[in-house]
């Protein structure tokens, strides 16, 4: 099946619902057009130079280099993670709790996904995994930004209670145990909901992608399977990891809570 070429004048007349929305958004006050407006712009570059990048990566096939792309999107990731938190870590938890869960959990899936499901030959092969770790490291940021905001914000609105259990003797782990499952419960939302869904609602990409590129529909179904389980596991994993240092790092040695490590509101 031959793949049908899309022109910048294709996209144009797709950019222009983006240009109607922010339109809409001015009309109706909004105040979201200038980020329509930018977020487009910025996807636009991203995915291009993303796309110059790969075309590179695929014509010099090296472990350094598969390895220097996944550090730097588990960096991005890390930072984004940290930059949705409505109260964030000070120093470097902010960054590094995300960073770390992401690299123990996404890392080690797309992993162990190369060498023991798929495997390709060298097992690096960057044609699957910078795409396999980019899908499995966006959702288990979502999982991970969902999980770690719903624990401080938790741990915050409910200090007093948690304050009575550690005067009453409870170790740190209890106190903060039903904010720590409810944000790891939170943190796996999504993708729960994007397995229910998945085939009756919606097409995932992945495999609608497969199709339009002439992939037969049973064969882009396995491997729509296969990255979802991938994606589960990952942002569950990661999810538990991060919320379980994130709780840690709320109290110190002495078993108080401290807020104080967290960022104001809005800051």
């Amino acid at each position: 099946m031959q793949v049908i070429t899309l022109s910048p004048f294709d996209l144009g007349i797709a950019a222009v619902l983006i240009l109607a929305l922010a339109g809409l958004s001015l009309r109706l006050r909004l105040g979201v057009e200038r980020q329509l407006l930018t977020s487009a712009a910025r996807s636009t570059i991203q995915l291009f130079l993303i796309g110059l990048v790969l075309k590179v990566l695929f014509d010099n096939v090296h472990l350094l280099w598969v390895a220097l792309m996944a550090g730097v999107m588990i960096s991005v990731a890390g930072r984004e993670v940290m930059v949705r938190q409505k109260r964030r870590f000070i120093g470097w938890w902010g960054f590094g709790v995300g960073t770390l869960s992401m690299f123990i959990s996404s890392f080690t899936v797309t992993v162990m996904a190369l060498i023991l499901v798929i495997g390709t030959k060298p097992w690096y092969a960057p044609q699957y995994a910078i795409p396999l770790l980019g899908m499995i490291l966006g959702n288990t940021m979502n999982g991970i930004s969902l999980g770690l905001d719903r624990l401080t914000q938790d741990a915050t609105q409910k200090r007093p209670i948690i304050e009575s259990r550690l005067a009453l003797g409870q170790s740190w782990q209890r106190a903060i145990s039903d904010s720590r499952r409810e944000a790891i419960r939170v943190g796996l939302i999504p993708i729960v909901n994007a397995m229910s869904a998945a085939g009756i609602v919606s097409l995932p990409g992945m495999m609608t992608g497969q199709i339009l590129a002439g992939t037969p529909p049973v064969e882009a179904v396995k491997y729509q399977i296969l990255v979802m389980f991938l994606i589960a596991g990952g942002t569950g994993f990661g999810t538990v990891v991060a919320v379980s240092f994130a709780a840690r790092r709320l109290f110190d040695e002495r078993q108080r809570l401290r807020l104080d490590r967290l960022s104001r509101p809005g800051n």
